[in-house]
């Protein structure tokens, strides 16, 4: 099934949109980049120049994906997202350099975070609406505030993980996830 794409949508001849995407009213897609299979791209969404989305990939309304971006595949990214590509913005810089970031397999982006560039969100690592991600998320972690820090674990589904790091809905668990205690010291005898 070929690409669906919106007639006010502005896709550059020189992206690329994999089968089954759906592009909606108003989104902007520039050069190169390249948008694969199965993705709903919605209403006034912009994705830059040289940007990657994977399959499946879900982009609410007015996120903005800007360039040095790679996205894995099933990622959300919730309206209002906004991702960032400079370490230090300002209108003229003659030698700005694009900062990659990169959100990997699985992850969910809530509505109105910030993404700082030159992190990775782990697979299936979930961003609370509104936060400002200012450092790397470690795979399966909740993440929330201003700045975000970690204040939970999730599962591939989404929903919380127990102390156990087991999920409640599927039963599935991660004991990779759990957190590692410290050896502990015998005392010499005297």
């Amino acid at each position: 099934m070929p690409p669906r794409i919106h007639p006010s949508a502005e896709v550059s001849p020189q992206a690329s949109v994999a089968e089954g995407t759906s592009i909606w009213h108003w989104a902007q897609i520039r050069e190169r980049a390249r948008i694969g299979r199965n993705c709903n791209i919605g209403k006034d969404v912009y994705i830059d120049a040289d940007v990657v989305v994977g399959d499946g990939c879900k982009i609410q309304n007015f996120a903005t994906l800007y360039q040095g971006l790679t996205v894995g595949n099933r990622v959300f990214i919730g309206p209002h997202a906004c991702f960032t590509n400079d370490m230090y913005p300002r209108a003229v810089s003659p030698d700005w350099q694009v900062v990659p970031t990169k959100v990997e397999d699985g992850a969910s982006i809530g509505a109105n975070s910030t993404i700082l560039c030159g992190l990775t969100i782990g697979r299936n690592a979930m961003v609370a609406a509104g936060a400002v991600v200012t450092k790397d998320v470690p795979p399966h972690a909740l993440v929330a505030g201003v700045p975000a820090k970690l204040v939970g674990w999730v599962c591939e589904c989404g929903r919380p993980l127990d102390l156990r790091m087991r999920c409640a809905y599927d039963g599935k668990a991660f004991p990779e996830l759990r957190p590692r205690r410290p050896a502990s010291r015998r005392r010499r005898r005297a």
